[in-house]
């Protein structure tokens, strides 16, 4: 549901002025020269899984992963190939593992280059080797964009896809909706969640204690594009939520999206907002699953383009990554905030142009904190406290 890729420089430096907490120590991954559309999901060991879209020497574009153990990365597998990937970094194919290993991939797909129509496809597989069909993830097959997809485990044997709609076009209301796909890759049911909402802002779900949360740019008839939260809990979904009134206005779309992570009944959603003329990326805590979010802390310490990422700590702790101008170009930066919302040093990891470097990516588990992002070809590194 959006259209934008020159290089860049790992500097793993902490920004002047902030001293340094946080390093980040490059890791080599198998994503060849040319990839892009960096993605993190964890498996059922609780190993990194890292996925991204990758051009062939003939021309054509395949689906790839690869899982980092004690012993390093695995070699890259297959997911999808010879499609018509959406290259789009808002547009990340996402990849989750269900709690017997099973693997679900999704993609959006866009039939042509001049084309605005957009499909989202799923696909499964039991040993991460074989996958099986892919199959659109939604009912309708008309010429429009159904994409901006997030996907997590909500069952055993299912998961829940949330994604939006644009039924008349962006310019008209876009509706927020879920999926859910079974361990086979299959389509069980659809339903929609909200029927007017931000068309070109990618949504973010995860599981908490008590159930499903997401996190979504909302949208009103007077174009506040604030965002927003929605759960499932109990057998049903709440009413949508205001997170933070920021009160922005903009008769466009941002294509800068909320990010969400949760342990528990801790929950961080960290975003972008241009309210009052003051570009920043911003963070938010609950401790109640979700029901209620103390204020936000503002994260950026200059003019931020967003493109916020998330993951809580096993400590209690919070990483918040964003983009930032800088350097004659963007930033990659990174901070953690204690459990007690203090904002710890600033931490550039890399720079670049703001296309190139996409929608950084953050993922912990255990004790390991890691962070993907764009340029000549996926960049990863490890966030060492």
């Amino acid at each position: 549901m959006i259209r934008e890729t020159s290089l860049l420089l790992l500097l793993a430096v902490a920004v002047p002025g902030f001293g340094q907490a946080t390093k980040a120590d490059p890791v080599a991954n198998p994503a060849g020269p040319g990839s892009l559309q960096p993605n993190w999901s964890t498996t059922k060991d609780g190993n990194p899984l890292l996925s991204w879209i990758e051009k062939a020497k003939d021309g054509s574009y395949s689906l790839k992963y690869a899982i980092h153990s004690a012993s390093g990365w695995s070699e890259a597998r297959t997911v999808a190939a010879h499609r018509r990937f959406f290259r789009h970094p808002a547009e990340a194919p996402g990849m989750i593992s269900l709690s017997d290993g099973t693997l679900l991939a999704h993609w959006v797909e866009n039939p042509s280059e001049d084309s605005e129509a957009e499909f989202l496809h799923v696909s499964a597989s039991h040993d991460g080797v074989k996958w099986s069909t892919p199959v659109m993830a939604h009912k309708d097959r008309s010429q429009v964009q159904h994409g901006l997809a997030s996907m997590v485990a909500s069952g055993d044997r299912e998961a829940s896809l949330i994604w939006l709609e644009a039924l008349k076009g962006e310019d008209a209301p876009v509706t927020m909706k879920r999926t859910v796909i079974n361990a086979e890759g299959s389509v069980v049911k659809e339903e929609s969640l909200d029927p007017d909402v931000c068309g070109c802002c990618p949504t973010a779900i995860v599981k908490t204690a008590r159930g499903l949360l997401i996190a979504y740019r909302d949208h009103t008839p007077e174009d506040i594009r604030d965002i927003s939260t929605i759960r499932f809990e109990n057998g049903k979904w709440t009413a949508s939520k205001n997170l933070n009134p920021d009160k922005w206005q903009i008769n466009s779309c941002p294509t800068n999206a909320a990010a969400v992570d949760a342990k528990g009944d801790r929950i961080a959603v960290a975003w972008f907002t241009g309210a009052q003329e003051k570009p920043r990326a911003q963070i938010a805590f609950s401790s109640d699953g979700g029901s209620t979010f103390g204020k936000p802390t503002v994260v950026s310490t200059g003019t931020a383009y967003g493109y916020v990422a998330t993951a809580i700590d096993d400590g209690g702790g919070t990483y918040v990554s964003w983009l930032e101008q800088g350097g004659g170009g963007a930033r990659v930066l990174v901070r953690s905030i204690a459990s007690n919302g203090t904002a710890g040093p600033v931490l550039q990891v890399a720079q670049g142009s703001r296309q190139s470097l996409g929608y950084p990516r953050l993922s912990h588990k255990g004790s390991e904190t890691w962070i993907a992002w764009g340029g000549a070809k996926v960049q990863t590194a490890r966030l060492i406290k």
